[in-house]
């Protein structure tokens, strides 16, 4: 996207040189300012603001934007304008949805926009709407399979996931607000409504057994609610996962609950409590139509989409967590050792395991001194904690529990901990061995070489039927002497012990 002439003095359209970046979404019920850092590295939010506005209240009775929204939101883009210029924001796209596009003063307000900040607004059709969500989706997830809603407060954009390929694609009138204003308080019509709609879509019944990815404010908001209805240990939403029955039971418990009812329930914002019962009924109207096997919470969408757009190709092929994850060492680590040497150090251990457990060891790895500035009573729960919610793409739950456990042993952490239990009984078969096995091999990697650089590569990792042996080299200045101690001897034993088996240091 190419801005005129703009009010933002900083401002420049390079996307070969990617600095601060922003994102703003003027959506149908809340326009949003979020902020990335993007120096050479997939970016991470550093700030994210919204404004409920409403853009869409009463479009479909006057075919106009909501009047007073119209004013709110051209007071939040001048707030968002000022502090992207304070915080050095060098490239920003401004994008709108459902409300600007269909509404018939939409041109205007996006001439108004445009007049006032210097800042050319990309009005989405509903298909683009739906890639750009899907692009989000897919940064963390590549192989994705399934379908992709994308609930706002005007439209529903959906578009098939053929393990990370574009399918069909739809855009539906059936926002939450949109719905609420057209059916008042009438869950039974808007239930109704739904189902006619999802009805005309003959390709939705090819999703049957395969999984309903669901996106925006509303669906984040539902996740919430069933994490706590379910009692779900891990309180992140994106890649939170629930069955299609018990989807479908909370959703038709949701639509039929009055405004009231919803502000009982913890977490949800007071903007919320009248549309959510609406999202919960087009959410089960998707699952009674696609017969998903399960519904998966994103919390990338939409503007991580358009965030990708914007950055050149080496930055946007990168893997997210592993971005994220050297991003958080090299902000957080006390020395220049990396999360590759201690990987490759340890590859011995782990000779047949398949990719996906060798990208939880190298993000392990690369984490593996996150807790070194705390507080040493409290270094392993700190540590457990930061990683179990990390605001990086990429991981589901489980992940995220096989990676903060692993964490949690490199800090020889006490596992009768009451607030790791419930995470490590997420673990499954070989899971709590192998968090065992690369927690102890790093905690010896990093007493092995003071979290120095460059010593780990003059000492060998073997593993035999029977032992895991560390053999000494004897090229490092001080010869061998650098690598024995008590503690190592300790700690080898501690790694041999996870795996089964004996050791020996020579």
């Amino acid at each position: 996207m190419t801005p005129a002439a703009s009010a933002l003095p900083r401002f420049q359209t390079d996307p070969a040189t990617p600095g601060r970046v922003a994102v703003v979404d003027i959506g149908s019920n809340t326009v949003r300012l979020v902020v990335y850092d993007a120096p050479n590295r997939l970016p991470i939010p550093v700030y994210n603001e919204k404004a409920e506005c409403g853009l869409v209240r009463g479009l479909a009775e006057t075919g106009r934007l909501n009047p007073g929204g119209v004013t709110e939101a051209l007071r939040s883009l001048r707030r968002f304008q000022l502090l992207s210029q304070s915080m050095g924001v060098e490239q920003i796209a401004v994008i709108a949805t459902a409300a600007v596009r269909e509404a018939d003063d939409g041109s205007d307000f996006v001439d108004a926009v445009e007049a006032a900040f210097g800042l050319a607004v990309r009005v989405l059709s509903g298909d683009e709407e739906a890639r750009l969500a899907a692009l989000g989706l897919l940064s963390g997830r590549p192989h994705i399979d399934g379908l992709l809603a994308d609930i706002g407060g005007g439209s529903v954009d959906l578009v098939e996931l053929r393990k990370g390929k574009f399918g069909r694609s739809e855009t539906l009138p059936l926002g939450h607000l949109r719905l609420r204003e057209l059916v008042g308080e009438d869950a039974p019509t808007a239930a109704r409504i739904v189902g006619e709609h999802l009805a005309e879509i003959d390709w939705l019944a090819s999703i049957k057994g395969r999984n309903l990815f669901l996106a925006g404010g509303a669906c984040r908001a539902l996740a919430r609610v069933f994490i706590g209805q379910l009692d779900h240990p891990i309180h992140v939403i994106d890649g939170f996962k629930i069955r299609r029955g018990d989807a479908r039971r909370l959703c038709g418990v949701l639509s039929g609950l009055s405004p009231k009812s919803i502000q009982r329930i913890p977490g949800i914002s007071k903007g919320r409590t009248a549309s959510l019962p609406f999202a919960a009924g087009v959410v089960g109207g998707l699952l009674n139509a696609c017969r998903a096997k399960k519904a998966v919470f994103t919390g990338f969408g939409m503007r991580e989409g358009q965030l990708l757009e914007m950055l050149p190709e080496a930055v946007r092929t990168q893997d997210p967590l592993l971005a994220g994850c050297a991003a958080m060492a090299e902000r957080t680590g006390r020395f220049a050792i990396t999360g590759e040497e201690i990987f490759a150090w340890m590859a011995p251990l782990f000779p047949k395991k398949r990719d996906s457990d060798s990208r939880l060891r190298m993000a392990a790895c690369m984490l593996s001194d996150i807790g070194w500035s705390e507080h040493p009573d409290y270094r392993a729960e700190h540590a457990f904690l930061r990683v179990l919610r990390l605001p990086f793409a990429g991981l589901s739950h489980h992940e995220r529990a096989i990676l903060a456990f692993t964490i949690y042993v490199r800090y020889k952490g006490d596992p009768l901990n009451a607030v790791v239990a419930p995470i490590r009984s997420m673990l499954k078969g070989d899971d709590l061995k192998d968090a065992e096995t690369v927690g102890s091999a790093l905690r010896l990697a990093h007493t092995l070489s003071g979290s120095a650089p460059g010593l780990l590569a003059s000492t060998t990792l073997k593993v035999s039927s029977r032992k895991v042996a560390l053999s000494l080299d004897g090229d490092t200045a001080g010869g061998r002497d650098i690598f024995i101690s008590e503690a190592v001897e300790r700690r080898l034993s501690k790694l041999a012990d996870a795996m089964g088996l004996d050791s020996r240091l020579g």
